[in-house]
């Protein structure tokens, strides 16, 4: 496939399995659900066509597939894009455009998320950001607030990640965090592990992404 079918595909191939899912009480499904509290009017819609930018604007299919842990409640959860805030979208220097979906009259904006981009932003079109859990964990009854994914719910993900990576076949994977790496070992896939940037990780994180990125040879968009 050349490279605007290969990412329709991997597009149509991430809609098929997430877009009509329903959300539940401790999993929120940021492009199927628009939350009357928190949500502006048809919010998922937004979210969806966010996410559907970021996969197909792209000049060329990436060869570093990162897989994160799954949408914070101040990122992903409102973009639909993962490990990015709605701050980002925004900005006019970003390299990804998009809506913000939450009824907050500022954008949101997401530690994680910046520490991520500022690493990767200028490798963006060689590199696909994806969650273990694509869903936003949350505790009952606290819509807004986060819980590490439980190993049946990143089971239940799998067989979609498996598809996924056999539409990019990427050159490297990496995973973020241990349930990222726990994830692509479930599916008989190599990756390289990084520290997530979360709680106190960022250093580190910033050493194990570059290391990535120079072992690749990837370069930084003029």
């Amino acid at each position: 496939m050349n490279t605007p079918e290969t990412l329709r595909t991997l597009n149509r191939t991430i809609a098929n399995f997430l877009f009509e899912e329903p959300s539940s009480e401790e999993l929120f499904n940021p492009y199927s659900t628009t939350h009357p509290d928190f949500d502006r009017e048809n919010a998922h819609s937004i979210r969806r066509e966010n996410f559907r930018r970021y996969v197909e604007e792209r000049n060329r299919v990436p060869s570093l597939f990162v897989l994160a842990e799954a949408p914070g409640p101040w990122g992903c959860r409102f973009t639909g894009v993962p490990i990015t805030s709605e701050e980002q979208l925004v900005d006019p220097s970003f390299p990804h455009d998009g809506q913000p979906s939450s009824d907050r009259d500022a954008p949101l904006k997401e530690y994680s998320a910046s520490i991520y981009w500022r690493v990767m932003a200028p490798y963006t079109q060689d590199v696909f950001t994806w969650n273990t859990v694509p869903f936003h964990p949350f505790k009952p009854g606290k819509p807004m607030s986060i819980r590490t994914p439980r190993v049946s719910e990143i089971k239940r993900f799998t067989p979609l990640l498996a598809d996924m990576l056999d539409v990019i076949q990427p050159a490297r994977v990496a995973a973020i965090g241990r349930k990222a790496e726990k994830a692509i070992g479930l599916i008989g896939h190599d990756a390289t592990y990084v520290r997530h940037p979360s709680q106190g990780g960022a250093l580190l994180f910033e050493e194990g992404m570059r290391t990535i990125i120079q072992e690749m040879g990837l370069e930084p968009a003029p």
